[in-house]
């Protein structure tokens, strides 16, 4: 993957983001799971059929989607992250799921067999790419001629308080901030649904639709206040803002965020809502 045109995303998901996913994937995948399920159920993922599944990660949608292609079906979990499928790998391997791979790979650039999936899947996988014309030109090569995709991708940070609660409560505490571009590949960047559908028209799909879901998350699953304010200062935008700063920094930060988070606290953990798009086309 070197010389990749997502070289930087590379470096980020192996080097840093990788390892903290793999520690806290337990909780991400319960934070998220509703939302990816949504999507499965969108694009009608059934036995027998060939789905590839983008930016797998540790490999719960890899995993869930091989249940729901058996006993004849494949799945292909992709990803760029070497920590995340060594996770993949292991879980599939304590499952006994045969009908699961795992590919490391850039998906914008990677040569998949042509026209050989039914359908292209993604939970929140496909924001990362530094050309995602192309990215999603090369997933309709790989789809079957009328292959279905179907994917979930978070709508803006405004519309969702699970991110931008620790996020304005971390921000009076940074002198000059560095503000995520909406533009820049990243967590956000599929938020504008015009911008969205322009890439997949261009990338060749039709039938291109949006759905919001709208849904309370568990954030932390049920781990005690301070374990989640813990798991929002590393991870995604927040964790960003807060690379390299010094440990009184981040203690300070730390009490702000979970006094923000003090009125979401429930008896099952903290739940706050989450807004996503899913995104359905055809090859």
């Amino acid at each position: 993957m070197h010389g990749s045109p997502n070289a930087e995303q590379i470096r980020y998901w192996n080097e840093e983001a990788g390892q903290k996913w793999v520690r806290f994937q337990e909780l991400l995948d319960g934070q998220i799971r509703p939302l990816g399920r949504k999507a499965m159920d969108r694009a009608g993922v059934s036995a027998g059929e060939h789905v590839l599944d983008v930016g797998c990660g540790c490999g719960d949608t890899t995993l869930e989607l091989a249940e729901r292609v058996a006993p004849s079906g494949q799945v292909l979990g992709v990803d760029i992250s070497a920590p995340m499928l060594e996770r993949a790998r292991e879980r599939a391997a304590q499952k006994g799921v045969t009908g699961a791979s795992f590919v490391q790979a850039d998906a914008q650039i990677h040569d998949f067999p042509e026209a050989s999936f039914d359908v292209v899947f993604s939970r929140f996988g496909v924001m990362f790419f530094a050309d995602p014309v192309a990215a999603f030109a090369n997933l309709r090569r790989a789809s079957k001629r009328g292959g279905r995709l179907a994917f979930v991708c978070w709508q803006a940070v405004t519309e969702n308080p699970w991110m931008a609660v620790p996020m304005m409560a971390v921000l009076p505490h940074l002198p000059n901030p560095e503000l995520p571009n909406p533009d820049a590949p990243g967590p956000f960047a599929f938020a504008n649904a015009d911008k969205v559908r322009r890439i997949l028209g261009e990338a060749g799909y039709r039938a291109i639709e949006f759905e919001t879901v709208r849904e309370m998350l568990s954030i932390g699953g049920e781990a005690p206040l301070e374990q989640v304010v813990d798991f929002l200062l590393q991870m995604g935008p927040t964790g960003k803002l807060l690379r390299g700063a010094p440990a009184d920094l981040i203690e300070r930060v730390a009490e702000s965020v979970c006094t923000a988070l003090q009125p979401y606290q429930t008896p099952a953990g903290v739940r706050m809502e989450g807004t996503a798009w899913i995104v359905t086309a055809r090859a």
